[in-house]
């Protein structure tokens, strides 16, 4: 890959992503792809923090969630991350990449809680630091969690790992016409409802004028093209 632009990233990764093909689970080839492009990227020097969305567990749960009540389902989905960050961390350790899991809940048999100082510290010694479960709390995504960590951890840019390869004026798989933005600035996002993330991470980001670039994780090299500053996805910025 070309020479980092950037420093230290936050990559936010949904669950959905770890189940390639498969209509649920974690796929084994879809992780190791992923794992292979972090570790080009960590190898020429870049400090990554990754935040794992649990979609591909909870899809298989969201029948028996119905009408349960919101707080327990969210617990539950919180639960579903700390599996794929471990999935995550063992592909990782198989590739040869040094990596820790910090999670919000305390699990402390399985993972160890989140202490931004350590999690700092694990950057600096070039470990990829996994954060799971979401912030902790009931009724907030995966993604406020991403632009919270990637705040608190001095992160220079957030990049959201999606099924699409930016963020368009419209759905491209029914429209046409639709065109993809390469940059578009944080208050047009959120006047123009572009979904690019929930609106209270993306209120956060503006906030801290955190950049967010949204790219298609199943587009191989493009986290390389990312983080070398190329034009690959949007960028969304203050």
């Amino acid at each position: 890959m070309a020479a980092p632009r950037y420093k230290r990233i936050l990559l936010k990764l949904s669950g959905e992503a770890l189940m390639g093909e498969a209509g649920y689970g974690i796929e084994r080839e879809s992780v190791e792809r992923i794992v292979a492009e972090i570790a080009e990227v960590a190898r020429a020097g870049v400090e990554i923090g990754v935040v794992i969305g649990g979609g591909n567990i909870f899809r298989g749960l969201a029948p028996a969630a119905a009408g349960m009540d919101r707080a327990t389902a969210d617990y539950m989905g919180m639960l579903a991350t700390v599996m794929n960050a471990l999935a995550l961390q063992d592909a990782m350790r198989r590739a040869g990449l040094a990596s820790r899991v910090q999670s919000a809940l305390n699990i402390e048999q399985v993972v160890e809680p989140y202490i931004r100082g350590k999690a700092i510290r694990y950057l600096e010694e070039g470990k990829v630091v996994i954060f799971a479960a979401g912030t902790g709390n009931p009724f907030f995504t995966t993604d406020t969690a991403a632009a919270l960590r990637a705040s608190e951890v001095g992160a220079e840019i957030v990049l959201k790992a999606t099924k699409v390869d930016g963020v368009y004026t419209s759905d491209p798989k029914t429209d046409r016409d639709a065109r993809r933005y390469r940059r578009v600035s944080f208050d047009e996002a959120i006047q123009k409802n572009l979904r690019v993330m929930d609106a209270t991470a993306l209120a956060l980001c503006r906030d801290q004028k955190l950049p967010v670039n949204v790219f298609s994780i199943y587009r191989r090299g493009a986290l390389g093209r990312v983080v070398a500053g190329e034009d690959e996805g949007t960028l969304v910025h203050a």
